[in-house]
């Protein structure tokens, strides 16, 4: 089935307006009843936990036999609820964090393809513009809450097991117990900025396919590529444009000097791919044929 549009189907009945359709809050209560919105949530409030039981289990963070010789921020994780969930954040910005966002943005479409449902929402009419703006500021929307929701209940849970203080820097030094809660959120935010990039590439390929697997197998594949080119040391300077190279720019947030530089280097990065995908997507849909 294509769309097509044409003078006739320009005119529109007394009282419709394209922006009423497909409101927000509709697209959000779809997405929230949807069985892998609940899971993840699980995963994710699940994780903090899961931690602790392995720090109790290892006799704490570096206990046991051949330990790592790095300093990272898992070695203070048990210091205070601050650090442990600046360590919560360590071991899941990486990998973990970038399943929901490709989960929510790179599903978004395609499954309305999946379901032939695609069609029927565009004859409501609801506009393809329209149709894409809502469904991506849901996805972005539940991705955010993701990010906010690990080290949220990490910080509750790690407060309550091992006490409010200061963020103990694993190179020494601390942050006072007041300014944690904000730069923490920074952190968050630079983390959700970073991972625009992964939003853009999996929705941009939740509107060339019918399959979500393919959608969120995709943007996840080619962010592991970005990460294993990013280890390539012998591309020198290139790795300065790869998103993953910035990904851990956030723990400047958490140092007792505020740096900014890496921040923003690689929300630019990650902005400009997002921004470039982003509008592939909208092109690519506006000239799709719906099919499904």
């Amino acid at each position: 089935m294509r769309t097509v549009d044409t003078g006739a189907a320009r005119e529109v009945a007394p009282g419709y307006r394209a922006s009423r359709t497909l409101p927000l809050r509709v697209e959000a209560l779809r997405q929230w009843r949807r069985r892998r919105t609940l899971v993840m949530g699980g995963v994710l409030v699940a994780l903090p936990f899961i931690l602790m039981i392995a720090f109790a289990a290892g006799g704490g963070p570096g206990g046991g036999p051949g330990g790592d010789n790095r300093v990272t921020l898992i070695d203070t994780a048990t210091a205070s609820g601050a650090n442990f969930a600046a360590t919560a954040l360590f071991v899941s910005a990486g990998f973990l964090l970038v399943v929901p966002v490709a989960l929510f943005c790179g599903d978004t479409v395609a499954s309305e393809a999946g379901w032939s449902s695609l069609r029927y929402l565009l004859a409501s009419p609801v506009p393809r513009a329209r149709l894409l703006w809502s469904k991506l500021v849901v996805a972005l929307g539940f991705s955010l809450a993701a990010m906010v929701l690990l080290p949220l209940v990490a910080l509750a849970a790690g407060t309550a097991a091992y006490g409010w203080g200061p963020l103990k820097l694993p190179t020494g030094g601390s942050l006072a117990a007041a300014d944690t809660v904000p730069r923490l959120a920074l952190a968050v935010a630079f983390v959700f900025v970073s991972q625009l990039v992964t939003a853009g590439l999996a929705f941009w390929l939740s509107t060339r396919t019918d399959a979500p697997l393919g959608a969120v197998g995709g943007a996840v594949g080619l962010t592991i590529v970005g990460n294993v080119l990013d280890a390539v040391t012998a591309l020198g300077s290139w790795r300065d444009f790869l998103p993953a190279h910035w990904q851990f720019a956030w723990a400047d947030a958490l140092q007792p000097q505020l740096e900014w530089g890496g921040m923003i280097k690689g929300a630019a990065v990650s902005v400009s791919y997002a921004v470039v995908l982003v509008a592939l997507a909208f092109r690519g849909f506006s000239r799709k044929d719906i099919v499904s």
